[in-house]
């Protein structure tokens, strides 16, 4: 055991956090942890209704905390053979801080503020400031600044979020004297930053989601940006200049968090990075090679050298960065806004009235209601999707579109709703479960396209995460839609197992992120093939689905237009 070393990769979801410790040997996970954010789980600082969602940052602190002691604990090794850690995060997911980097939640006149939190990815109450970035992008007569992040700036994105707030909350925009990615965030409270000025910020974060190019010194000018708000050129100062891949070392973990934690302070703490990014990097990412990670949303993730891209602009796409996912590399981003949402929704919406109606009742004993009500939350995806799988392709009827959250790619635009056609009497919940579920895999295939009508060559699909581990129905649509199998990493949490990979490298364990991936990489435990009868019904539908998404998105428009020219 001596002369055996250890990582750990710290993975931020949408819900909850956890923690891995790597053997950097063979990439063997000695003990997991995972913590649920409870004020997040309370529906705290969140209106569903008006797409704001929020999280205190205590929720991720707390849940810092709560993981690495928990694998520590678990797996009883020596900490000082703890080497490193890295930590990945959900994104773009910016919050306010101070001159220390520190959250303006934890300021007393802030504590319950959700203007000072920080702004979920899923946040889309910034629709119109995106819109106004997009205009400006292309008219005022410079370098389209989003020409690197598929042409289109999303309101899930850096800028129109902090833009958003501070047209919202005066007394926020004045106390904030920076903002910082999630990923960052984290990574400076590890190493105990004092000015938010010297952290080492991330090149993913910056690169694709905030404009940030080399090509123009960094992020966009004063003069591009003061034409938005003059608070965004001021801020541009209190920002960054410089990024940097999440191989390198931002610091060591610093005495409090090493007592907190029962670490040391050698522990090196790499560079932070986005979930989806490590997320490929666990699941070995490689030439010509789709990873998609499937959680809430889902992030379709590619690499490419600079020599077989060349002077492409992939349009639509949510950025590609020189050093992003694999050092050296040119990292290719993609996604849907709504993946495993889209289902949960169709769950909630389903299952509410009951479950109210449960907790209501005075048949029932508190404890068989709660009893009840946890096997009930715990089944109803397992038993609608036990559902669709009997219903026989040939039949699919329903047909949905998967914009409930909006769409991320390809062409960006979170204003777009869900919609589903074909209903009829006989149309029940399995039905238009199983209508969601291909409308969910005809989003993937609608990516897929765009990168090869911008001729990316895509020869293998890996998926991750925990629909790819836990849904056959899911798994096997995306199969026979896309015409391709699709390969399921075994790691069950390939970003934290990424992230371990990166934090490996940063200690000096291993060369390049390459070499980490050869030597730590779980492999592979399910191929799903697909099934030759069902190619041409959904290569069908699939046209359909097209033509449905293009008359939806023309209506909307056309909407809008009217609005905006009423008197």
């Amino acid at each position: 055991m001596t002369n055996e070393t250890f990582v750990i990769g710290l993975d931020y979801g949408s819900d909850s956090v956890r923690a891995v410790l790597v053997d950097t040997s063979n990439g063997e996970t000695l003990a997991s942890k995972v913590y649920w954010y409870p004020r997040w789980k309370a529906g705290k600082y969140c209106i569903p209704v008006m797409n704001q969602f929020r999280q205190h940052p205590l929720d991720h602190l707390e849940g810092l905390e709560a993981t690495i002691k928990g694998v520590l604990s678990a797996s009883q090794v020596n900490p000082e053979q703890v080497k490193a850690i890295c930590v990945d995060t959900t994104g773009s997911s910016p919050l306010p801080v101070d001159e220390k980097g520190q959250s303006l939640a934890f300021h007393p006149e802030f504590g319950d503020n959700p203007n000072a939190m920080m702004v979920l990815w899923k946040d889309h109450t910034a629709i119109q400031e995106a819109e106004e970035i997009n205009q400006l992008a292309r008219t005022w007569g410079g370098e389209d600044y989003t020409k690197y992040e598929g042409g289109i700036y999303s309101s899930e994105w850096f800028w129109s979020k902090i833009l958003h707030v501070i047209r919202e909350d005066e007394a926020v925009k004045k106390a904030a004297f920076s903002w910082m990615e999630h990923c960052d965030y984290i990574t400076g409270q590890l190493i105990g930053i004092s000015d938010v000025m010297e952290l080492k910020r991330s090149r993913c974060a910056a690169g694709h989601k905030a404009l940030w190019h080399e090509s123009w010194g960094g992020l966009p000018p004063k003069n591009f940006l003061s034409k938005l708000d003059p608070y965004l050129a001021d801020l541009r100062d209190q920002l960054y200049t410089e990024t940097f891949t999440s191989d390198q070392v931002a610091g060591k973990l610093s005495e409090s968090w090493a007592s907190k934690l029962g670490l040391t302070t050698d522990t090196i703490v790499a560079v932070g990075t986005f979930d989806a990014h490590a997320g490929a990097v666990g699941g070995e990412i490689g030439p010509n090679t789709l990873i998609k990670v499937m959680g809430t949303s889902t992030c379709d993730v590619m690499v490419t050298d600079k020599a077989t891209l060349g002077q492409k602009l992939i349009k639509g796409i949510c950025g590609q960065v020189d050093g992003s996912v694999i050092p050296g590399s040119i990292g290719l981003e993609a996604g849907q806004s709504g993946f495993g949402d889209v289902l949960a929704w169709f769950k909630e919406l389903i299952s509410k009235t009951s479950l109210d109606l449960i907790r209501d009742s005075q048949v029932l004993s508190a404890s068989q209601k709660d009893q009840l009500i946890l096997e009930m939350e715990d089944q109803y995806i397992s038993k609608l999707s036990e559902a669709a799988l009997k219903i026989p392709v040939s039949e699919s009827s329903i047909l949905a579109l998967d914009w409930i959250n909006g769409r991320r790619t390809p062409d960006a635009n979170q204003a777009l709703k869900g919609a589903i056609k074909g209903l009829n009497m006989g149309s029940d919940a399995p039905r238009i479960f199983k209508a969601l579920v291909e409308a969910i895999s005809f989003g993937s295939r609608k990516i897929i396209d765009r990168f090869r009508e911008e001729g990316v060559v895509i020869n293998s699909v890996i998926g991750m995460g925990g629909v790819a581990k836990k849904s056959t129905l899911v798994m096997q649509t995306l199969a026979d839609v896309l015409n391709m199998p699709i390969k399921v990493a075994t790691s069950d949490q390939a970003p934290a197992l990424g992230a371990a990979m990166y934090a490996a490298v940063a200690a000096g364990i291993h060369a390049d992120t390459p070499t980490a991936i050869k030597a730590m990489s779980n492999g592979f435990d399910k191929i799903y093939h697909p099934i030759k009868e069902h190619i041409e019904i959904y290569e069908k539908l699939y046209r359909d689905y097209v033509e449905f998404g293009e008359f939806v998105e023309a209506s909307l428009e056309s909407k809008s237009v009217d609005l905006l020219q009423q008197p």
